[in-house]
């Protein structure tokens, strides 16, 4: 049986908890979970107790983010990190080049050099803040081609939300195992180790690394109690391990840069655990939308499944919105994305299909693609896509041909060197707006009312 065939049959057999923010526990083998205290004087089964803080201890209860791990080896038995080449993976602040205000759009990355692992086909594109003071995002993508043998990652810096947009993954960690294909996302929190499996030939999508405050799910206000992303609908591993003494690679990302260490067992050895600060997976076609039955297109605001808070209330660190499946019904109503300028800077990518203010095919916006719309850069529909909607009968209509995304952030993201002299950036991006025609037509009648 081949790798990829033996990744498929464990990713389909696999179990869940589920729920967002919950505490959960689980045990693979009966009796490794200590029951009324966290650190026994003696941990069951001969393990090791060690707790994993996403969060200061002293942040309030709500916020609070912590697992308590059980484990064959503690994670303090390791040899010194060094440091090793970054390779295409870059880290903030972003010193390499200045914040564009031009609208930028990319192609799908290349395809890789045979052996690209999942953390080898790390290629950033860009980002804003500073890893080391914990605030801002960096924007990745990713092409892989072979999976991650004898080699863990960990991300000191931040969270990771792993979106596939071609081929699906079996992400192995120390919580146990998840499952992610085109349609899901995966959430790895700060610090946790993991490995990447293949479940085809070839792997690739898009990475947020949030280096701010952890992910949540947005407040619903006046939507009520239901809506958007339903915790119950994201999914947790179960306890599994490995016993494996051979030699592993760990590799750390810490402030901004690579460090590995060669361990002589795999770090991936968990037989219990319990705890709010764990992995997830969740399916993106189970996204509630919310939208207009009356007029108007709704801000993009709506579509929030995950959002890091600042400490400005309503202003996100970084915002995941996704653009499912939905009905589009507004009367008298222009219904794509209207014309805009914002204060928040976007970057936009396509799982499958078509976006409905983007035309498709060769030089547009196509799955594996991006576009970078930084702070009030004028933006919108291409004049196609204008054209069209302008003309359209307005019937209600189903959007099922498409699944976008968008990494929303409160800062410009500063365009890596590798990003903005790539050879899959397209050139002319801004043409899309071009012939879009004066209409304007002054009506005969009365003149208007004088202003004071």
């Amino acid at each position: 049986m081949s790798g990829i065939e033996q990744a498929r049959k464990t990713a389909e057999g696999l179990a869940y908890a589920t729920g967002f923010g919950n505490e959960h526990s689980s045990e693979a083998v009966l009796g490794a979970l200590p029951v009324g205290r966290n650190s026994p004087q003696r941990a069951p089964l001969g393990l090791y107790a060690e707790q994993l803080s996403g969060s200061a201890f002293t942040e309030p209860r709500a916020h609070n983010r912590r697992s308590w791990l059980y484990r064959i080896r503690p994670s303090a038995a390791h040899p010194p990190f060094t440091r090793t080449d970054n390779g295409t993976l870059r880290g903030a602040p972003f010193t390499e080049s200045v914040p564009d205000p031009n609208r930028l759009r990319w192609n799908p990355l290349p395809a890789p050099a045979p052996g690209t692992d999942f953390l080898a086909g790390l290629w950033t594109l860009g980002g804003n803040g500073d890893a080391a003071q914990r605030a801002g995002m960096a924007v990745h993508l990713y092409h892989a081609n072979s999976p991650m043998s004898d080699r863990v990652f960990s991300d000191s810096d931040g969270e990771l939300l792993i979106v596939p947009e071609q081929g699906g993954l079996l992400i192995v960690t120390e919580f146990g195992l998840l499952a992610a294909r085109p349609g899901e996302v995966a959430l790895i929190p700060r610090g946790v180790r993991f490995r990447v499996e293949l479940l085809d030939d070839t792997a690739r999508g898009y990475v947020c690394e949030n280096y701010g405050r952890p992910f949540v799910l947005p407040d619903l206000g006046p939507i009520g109690a239901n809506g958007l992303a339903n915790a119950r609908d994201f999914r947790a591993p179960v306890a599994a391990y490995e016993d494996v003494e051979r030699p592993t690679e760990v590799v750390n990302k810490f402030c901004g840069n690579l460090w590995t260490a060669t361990y002589d067992h795999s770090p991936l050895d968990v037989v219990a655990w319990h705890g709010n600060h764990l992995p997830y997976v969740y399916d993106l076609r189970r996204f509630n939308v919310i939208g207009t039955i009356s007029y108007d297109h709704p801000d993009p605001s709506i579509f929030t499944v995950l959002t890091s808070p600042s400490d400005t209330p309503g202003l996100a660190g970084v915002d995941f919105v996704v653009f499912a499946p939905r009905w589009l019904v507004g009367e008298n109503t222009f219904r794509p994305p209207y014309f805009h300028r914002n204060v928040m800077s976007e970057y936009m990518g396509l799982i499958e299909g078509a976006y409905d203010a983007k035309t498709a095919g060769k030089g547009g916006f196509v799955p594996g693609g991006g576009s970078l719309h930084n702070m009030m850069s004028a933006h919108g529909p291409d004049r196609e896509t204008f054209d069209r909607a302008s003309a359209a009968e307005l019937k209600p209509q189903r959007i099922n041909d498409g699944l976008a995304f968008m990494f929303e952030t409160r800062w410009p993201v500063t365009a890596t060197a590798q990003a903005a002299t790539a050879g899959h950036l397209q050139s002319g991006y801004d043409n899309v707006w071009q012939g879009l025609e004066r209409h304007f037509r002054p009506t005969s009648g009365p003149a208007p009312t004088d202003r004071p």
